[in-house]
């Protein structure tokens, strides 16, 4: 996209500038009312951005002694107006978000500024935040002080304010938390204005796939976790199970389900009776051979701890849904925890459509920009940098072997260390770090190991890293959010040397990574050694690739090809990009299907979440409740279309009045049954008025009734919608289109859900015991 439109605004704004430097620090100050008076008015925001930019950079200036330049004027205009400002490591992007958050903040409450970090939100939440207040807005941290909770009259406040720095997850869940709230005194998220994201392409990219979950109840713990995992060990490759080329994917053959069939000694597994049991052996299947250890968990203390495989994080606290944690802990032989229920669920995609106008930065984000179109319908601008970049990015080196490429690398990081230079190391699994740190020691080379199992000591080695002669080995966590500052001496020679030991699944992950070096202008160097053996050459490069390296190591035993050779043919160099570009659209293509799975559900808890918040708003439910009490019985009649008197009792006893005295003629028409039953359990209702001394607490148990049957129901949903994807998701080998059997159950299930919460709903308001309170008050207890 081109910036000319653009260029000119910045222009203006920095024309402006004298004007706000001449202003004593009252005047600047007062500028805030006048914005908002403006706007008051009828005056647009994108009107007053040149007025309000130049206020607030002065006000940068006052406050934090920095100035936004240039570029980052430009940047935040891009930000302000929905799109994406692609701006390098170093290149000020906190201070350029400042100018967008002040201006969108004058608005008042919603507007946010998302990172993934705690730290990083709580920090500029206090640093940068003085500078909005300075300026008269409110400004609160979305993130509670380690090891805490906000309390809900801190929540309140926090929402409350005109600009709120919080992470994707801690908004994720407040409002999935607003959603379950009992009244509206309970829910704070009223506005998604404006969210400005920080590392966009980390947040709506490499977390798509994750969806938030709030969970619930303990299911009742099963052993079929254990006992199909022991069966999953015995099935044997190509015979029993199938993998995908780029080992995404796992099902099984016709001859796997018949294997199973007779192991648990039963007929047609893939039939509704044996639902629960086919359920586990998906998870014990895609345990066994999709999760692989040091890459997407670890062990620790004996518990399955998850991995980001973006940044090589621990994951604490954060579990797989759908029974997947247990399938994990099941594999490693580890205590197989309980399995709880989903209570609510989104995915980071549709919270962030929810916003008005959404934005964000990165320091790579064009690499993905058809993407963030396509999904979010944001444009992607490249900010240019205030200085040149001068960083030298080396071509690759592509050897046969992991044996050769380490041998080969090692003696450049050498060489490096030798000259006194600063050396970066990255690999692409905790298990490759440690056995780097392991050949490193070997040669007498002292470096700093930082992986998920050093991540509390990550400030002290990032911070040292930039220094004279000082090697640091990373998985990638060392890519992003992190300033690896030069030491004294450094540039002069040649800067920080970034050593990447293998290439990512994105282009964008290793843009990351080159980034580390040569920020502001700073000289800096970076190289990737690769091979054949590497993972996202084994997961996604063509079956020929496989046949070559076959070749070339038979050749290499064979004397024909000396050992430690860099492969020089470019069709072998064309492998490593077109393998990632594989990855790249493979990963794209899940986070697709991801949203393509979370439609439905969008549709539903939209359905739902708009119906709960209808009834708390309400202040007469008279001719909801009776349509309400008409679809029990409708759902009753449903399912018994001849009832027999016993079946008429049994829906009274179970849902109207327990030992009723109400005598019904079986033989009548079912329009006259059903109108004798509304009548029963309405007048009923009415009756139940008289334990009420106002009506205000009558309207507050109706609104209670509704509210924990539509809970119930949905919770229950959720949780079902979750197992779904997970038995749905593999039909494709039985000869079915997983997504549209997914949906068509979906709907089927939503049908029966919301029959049973008209079922729930008249049980509550006709079965609950009511109890009177010395305070005039009433209790209630719910069936």
């Amino acid at each position: 996209m081109k910036l000319h439109k653009y260029r000119r605004i910045a222009n203006r704004i920095e024309k402006l500038a004298p004007k706000y430097q001449a202003m004593s620090d009252e005047d600047l100050q007062a500028q805030t009312q006048y914005f908002r008076n403006e706007i008051q008015k009828g005056r647009s925001l994108t009107a007053l951005m040149p007025e309000a930019f130049a206020a607030i950079c002065e006000a940068d200036f006052r406050v934090l002694g920095l100035r936004p330049y240039y570029e980052q004027i430009l940047g935040g205009i891009v930000l302000h107006i929905g799109s994406i400002a692609e701006m390098k490591t170093g290149e000020g992007k906190t201070l350029t978000a400042t100018m967008p958050m002040y201006l969108n903040g004058l608005t008042g409450p919603g507007n946010f500024l998302i990172t993934a970090n705690e730290y990083l939100a709580r920090r500029d939440a206090e640093d940068i935040g003085r500078v909005y207040e300075w300026m008269g807005l409110t400004v609160a941290s979305g993130v509670p002080e380690m090891g805490q909770e906000n309390a809900e009259s801190e929540k309140k406040r926090i929402y409350d304010s005109d600009i709120v720095y919080t992470t994707n997850s801690a908004i994720g869940f407040d409002y999935l938390l607003d959603n379950l709230a009992a009244s509206r005194e309970k829910q704070y998220l009223h506005q998604f204005g404006f969210a400005l994201i920080d590392e966009i392409d980390a947040i709506l990219l490499d977390m798509a796939a994750t969806p938030l979950v709030i969970s619930g109840s303990p299911r009742v713990k099963s052993d079929l976790f254990v006992t199909t995992d022991q069966f999953v060990k015995l099935l044997t490759k190509k015979v029993d199970y199938q993998l995908s080329d780029d080992m995404q994917n796992v099902w099984y053959t016709e001859e796997g389900l018949k294997h199973a069939e007779h192991y648990f000694g039963i007929d047609n597994v893939l039939s509704e009776e044996w639902h629960d049991l086919y359920r586990h052996l998906e998870i014990a299947l895609k345990a066994n051979f999709l999760y692989l250890k040091g890459r997407d968990y670890v062990v620790s203390d004996k518990e399955v701890v998850l991995l980001d495989r973006t940044n090589g994080r621990l994951m604490t606290g954060t579990k797989l849904q759908s029974g997947m944690h247990q399938g994990l802990e099941a594999k490693e032989g580890v205590n197989v925890s309980v399995e709880t229920r989903a209570m609510a669920s989104i995915t980071y995609q549709n919270l962030f459509r929810m916003f008005h106008k959404l934005s964000g930065m990165s320091g790579t984000a064009k690499t993905d920009a058809a993407e963030f179109a396509e999904t979010y319908n944001l444009d992607t601008f490249v900010i240019p940098t205030h200085k040149p970049t001068i960083r030298d990015d080396l071509k690759d080196q592509l050897f046969v072997s992991n044996e050769e490429k380490i041998e080969a690398s090692v003696d450049v990081v050498k060489k490096a260390y030798e000259a006194g230079r600063p050396i970066l190391i990255e690999t692409g699994s905790i298990t490759m770090s440690e056995l780097y740190s392991r050949v490193l020691i070997r040669e007498g080379i002292p470096h700093n190991l930082l992986n998920a199992g050093s991540a509390a000591k990550e400030a002290r080695i990032v911070a040292e890293a930039g220094q004279k002669k000082v090697v640091t080995v990373a998985t990638s966590m060392a890519g992003r959010g992190t300033d690896i500052k030069l030491g004294e001496g450094v540039e002069e020679l040649g800067g920080l040397f970034i050593l990447g030991t293998e290439r990512m699944e994105s282009a964008r992950i290793d843009n990351q990574l080159r980034g580390r070096a040569g920020r502001q202008g700073s000289p800096g160097e970076s190289i990737f050694y690769v091979s054949l053996e590497d993972d996202v050459v084994i997961r996604h490069a063509p079956k020929r690739i496989r046949l070559m390296w076959q070749q070339l190591r038979r050749s290499q035993r064979d004397g024909k090809r000396p050992l430690g050779n860099p492969l020089t043919q470019r069709s072998a160099k064309r492998i490593i990009n077109s393998a990632q570009k594989s990855a790249e659209n493979s990963k794209r293509s899940g986070r697709r299907n991801t949203l393509e799975y979370d439609e439905i559900m969008r549709i539903q808890r939209n359905m739902i979440y708009d119906t709960r918040n209808e009834i708390m708003d309400q202040t007469d439910l008279s001719e909801l409740t009776q349509t309400t009490i008409r679809h029990a019985i409708d759902s009753f009649f449903i399912e018994h279309p001849k009832p027999t008197p016993g079946d008429l009792v049994d829906f009274i006893d179970n849902n109207v009045e327990q030992l009723s005295d109400l005598q019904l003629d079986a033989s009548l028409p079912v329009r006259e049954l059903k109108q004798q039953l509304f009548d029963k359990a309405w007048n009923d209702l009415l009756a139940r008025q008289g334990e009420f001394e106002e009506h205000d607490q009558f309207l507050y148990f109706v609104k209670v009734a509704f509210i924990k049957a539509i809970d119930a129901s949905w919770i229950e949903q959720v949780d079902n919608l979750q197992q779904l994807k997970t038995v749905t998701g593999e039909r494709s080998s039985a000869g079915h289109e997983p997504l549209y059997e997914y949906q068509k159950e979906a709907r089927q299930s939503f049908r029966i859900m919301r029959q049973n919460m008209w079922e729930t709903v008249l049980r509550n308001l006709m079965l609950s015991k009511l109890y009177r309170q010395k305070d005039g008050t009433v209790k209630m207890n719910f069936p």
